[in-house]
């Protein structure tokens, strides 16, 4: 059993901590984190360097917003509401 994804403080006001938690949960499930870099194009390496840019931030949180169960389970695990999540994803792209 892999041990709980942090729980996130304050996440509605910073996209950085949540686009961690994001790539931290795929990190614990290394099935997703394939998926997760299928459809971003990335390989290892490629992802390794793109770590804290804004470009993987937005990526991880779009491709969370837009896959429900694992957007679910991610905020079930960081013990953050799924409105929470969505309201930094607004943040990130306003027209919607």
């Amino acid at each position: 059993m892999s041990p709980p994804v942090p729980r996130i403080e304050k996440v509605q006001h910073s996209v950085a901590p949540l686009a961690e938690a994001c790539l931290g949960y795929l990190i614990q499930h290394p099935e997703e984190l394939l998926a997760f870099m299928q459809h971003a194009g990335l390989d290892a390496a490629a992802l390794q360097s793109a770590v804290g840019s804004p470009g993987l931030q937005r990526g991880l949180i779009d491709y969370f917003a837009a896959n429900e169960p694992i957007l679910l389970a991610f905020c079930a695990n960081a013990a953050m509401t799924p409105e929470d999540f969505m309201r930094v994803w607004y943040k990130l792209n306003p027209a919607g």
